[in-house]
């Protein structure tokens, strides 16, 4: 019998629980959290237990474990990694940027190290500055370092679209490409369809306008409303549509954040663009056809990225 798969998930806090919840939940990979003590002390190994304690009523047969150390993630398939501070209100992503920096290349030098054929998404912010500081402590190619900001992003305005025309969310077929902070996301209009049917034919532009910026502002909100944490059941949600994607091979289109290599006219910059999930990583990127205008928003959004790199220290 083959192997079980593994997934390891980097930092045991509320986002990093959640992604293991869900993860060993679908049965199908092992799951590992990896903390630090220091920080962490033992709170990861009481959400493993208490986890591995739910199995005989949901009947996951598979095991999930934490660890302070990274023997026990070797060989894993995908790594999550969550690690690093997690957003205030008020605060931008962008204000997260070296302290963070510096957690996730260690973070993701050990983990490398431990699991040299795995798939890295990276959740930590600013994500796609982030994606820069993970491809270059693991040396790993851009298949493997995805960035998971464009899948929650676009769940996100999905849900929005849902609650302004009561559709079931099922049909509701709509995208966010670009960057993942408050001002480089690009939710694409142009192609966002409802049955088939543009946003235009349902609703106003009044509507559509605010709805954008709404998506926008999707985490900042959020955050504003639980006060003491950011978001994470949406978050944990789409980023293990993810990696279930590259587990099973299931070629799955999400927006994903990737370096770039021409895509929109960007080259060498993380930037969230339509990609095909599996085996390996990212399969193939595509241009999803945009108005002129999102086109340069998406470019924006990677120079703005690109600024944050020249801050990293």
């Amino acid at each position: 019998m083959a192997a079980r798969k593994k997934v390891t998930v980097i930092g045991g806090g509320m986002t990093g629980g959640a992604i293991a919840q869900r993860m060993v939940e679908k049965g199908i990979a092992d799951v590992v959290i990896q903390d630090d003590p220091q920080f962490a002390q033992t709170l990861h190994h009481g959400k493993a237990l208490d986890m591995a304690q739910s199995a005989s009523w949901l009947g996951f047969e598979t095991k999930i474990t934490a660890t302070d150390g990274w023997d026990e993630t070797a060989g894993s398939d995908v790594i999550v990694c969550t690690a690093g501070a997690p957003r205030k209100p008020g605060m931008s992503r962008e204000e997260l940027l070296n302290g963070n920096a510096d957690i996730v290349r260690a973070k993701v030098t050990a983990a490398a190290k431990a699991s040299p054929n795995a798939v890295i998404i990276i959740f930590a912010n600013p994500m796609d500055a982030m994606c820069h500081v993970a491809l270059q402590a693991s040396g790993f190619p851009r298949e493997r370092i995805i960035g998971q900001g464009g899948a929650l992003d676009t769940a996100r305005f999905r849900a929005f679209l849902q609650l302004e025309t009561g559709v079931s969310v099922r049909d509701i077929h709509a995208y966010v490409l670009g960057g993942h902070t408050d001002t480089t996301m690009v939710p694409i209009v142009s192609q966002a369809r409802i049955g088939g049917l543009p946003l235009a034919s349902l609703l106003s532009q009044e509507k559509i306008d605010a709805i954008v910026a709404r998506t926008m502002r999707g985490g900042a909100e959020i955050g504003e409303l639980m006060k003491v944490s950011s978001a994470y059941y949406a978050p944990s949600a789409a980023t293990v549509e993810m990696a279930e994607a590259i587990l099973l091979d299931q070629n799955r289109l999400i927006p994903s954040a990737v370096l770039c290599k021409g895509e929109y006219g960007i080259q060498d910059i993380v930037c969230g663009v339509m990609c095909e999930l599996g085996a390996g990583g990212i399969k193939r990127t595509f241009e999803t056809p945009v108005s002129d205008d999102e086109r340069a928003k998406i470019k924006a959004a990677a120079d703005a990225t690109k600024s944050l790199i020249a801050l990293l220290k």
